[in-house]
């Protein structure tokens, strides 16, 4: 009996070999829109804001083997130009998937949402290394070190406080930046960062010293700014 390979960020399952390890993820080689980027070079423009409703969700946290995930009750949103995308989960990276001037953040987060037709839509936001974040602490007193099942607290919590008040957003469509790597996926990455503690980070990079997919090309597409 044939055993599955599995991806990951290291040896054979490393990123450079996705493509090759199913068909299903053979955009991941040979896709023209993959993600993530360095973000250097934008272009402002007058865009309409993202409507971000999140409600409250049951606190469930996994460790999936790949990354820390929260998985969200439904009902929360976010809309995109009268676009409604629901939320499905967040999860996180270390050190940055994005890089801003080929410079790392110590870690990026992506709100993943979905809409009616299958189409996904992804906010990004970074973090530095500074003080104790309180939004994040929550999932780091549950987080598991080993790959299981998802833990369920009795606590509630809500994804809007891991949000900057500042929301200006860089835009750009891309994909999924782990396979299938599936492409046509809109993305918004937050201008503005957010801080943890250098414990936060430690604690995160000791279940995954690093789980971020190296930059693509850009290959012509324009990053927005508004």
């Amino acid at each position: 009996m044939s055993q599955t390979i599995h991806w990951g960020y290291d040896s054979v399952t490393a990123p450079e070999f996705w493509g090759k390890l199913d068909p299903a993820y053979a955009a991941c080689s040979i896709g023209k829109s993959q993600l993530p980027l360095d973000i250097a070079d934008v272009t402002p423009q007058p865009l309409s804001a993202i409507g971000f409703h999140y409600q409250p969700t049951r606190l469930r946290v996994i460790n999936n083997g790949h990354t820390i995930q929260v998985n969200y009750d439904p009902g929360s949103y976010i809309d995109v130009a009268g676009a409604r995308y629901d939320l499905l989960q967040f999860h996180c990276h270390t050190p940055s998937e994005h890089t801003f001037g080929g410079k790392f953040a110590d870690l990026e987060l992506h709100l993943v949402h979905k809409n009616q037709e299958g189409q996904f839509a992804v906010v990004g936001v970074v973090f530095y290394a500074g003080v104790e974040n309180a939004a994040l602490q929550p999932i780091w007193d549950v987080m598991s070190p080993v790959e299981g099942p998802e833990q369920q607290t009795p606590s509630m919590y809500n994804a809007i406080d891991l949000l900057p008040v500042v929301r200006t957003t860089y835009r750009y469509n891309g994909s999924l930046t782990t396979p299938p790597c599936s492409e046509d996926v809109f993305w918004a990455v937050m201008t503005t960062p957010l801080i943890m503690s250098r414990a936060q980070v430690n604690a995160f990079e000791a279940i995954f010293a690093h789980n971020n997919r190296p930059v693509q090309p850009l290959n012509g597409r324009i990053i927005v700014l508004g």
